[in-house]
């Protein structure tokens, strides 16, 4: 039986681009959530009035990838240090979020943002918080760097260590 997991890792194009590239992930959807503002627009989520974040919802097989492997995407794909940012992407909507879907995959985030935090010396910022109401990005952001022949939207990122 699929499984759903969240997470909020800046710009949505390049993560969804490599959760795309798990095998075990079997759909992936860019998204708005975090914030209060129903059915935001990718200008309202701009304008850092609704609260939401940039999110990638991930479909996944639970007997072909575990939660704790997409975790680990989710580490290495962005900066958890970098509060409301990611390099030159700058703003609410661009925070590091991991959205549970019980508490299952919350203790495990947990335990995750904890062994992330052993490695480092700048405290992570991530939030790690209960799923919340989604809402569907606009069709162009689907799948946005594949449609257009890229594999990252950003310069590989430098984490303080």
């Amino acid at each position: 039986m699929e499984q759903r997991a969240t997470f909020g890792a800046g710009c949505s194009w390049g993560v969804e681009a490599a959760f795309r590239q798990v095998e075990g992930v079997t759909a992936t959807c860019v998204f708005y959530s975090g914030g209060p503002t129903e059915n935001p627009s990718y200008e309202d989520v701009c304008s850092h009035t609704t609260g939401h974040a940039e999110v990638v919802e991930v479909t996944y097989d639970p007997e072909q990838v575990s939660y704790d492997d997409l975790l680990q995407v989710f580490w290495r794909k962005h900066d958890p240090t970098q509060l409301n940012r990611q390099g030159w992407d700058v703003g609410d909507q661009y925070r590091s979020a991991i959205f549970f879907h019980d508490d299952e995959q919350r203790e495990a985030a947990e335990r995750s943002k904890a062994r992330e935090q052993a490695s480092l010396t700048a405290p992570i910022v991530t939030q790690v918080e209960p799923a919340q109401p989604f809402y569907e990005a606009e069709d162009y952001h689907q799948q946005y760097l594949e449609k257009r022949g890229r594999s990252s939207c950003t310069a590989q990122l430098v984490r303080a260590s």
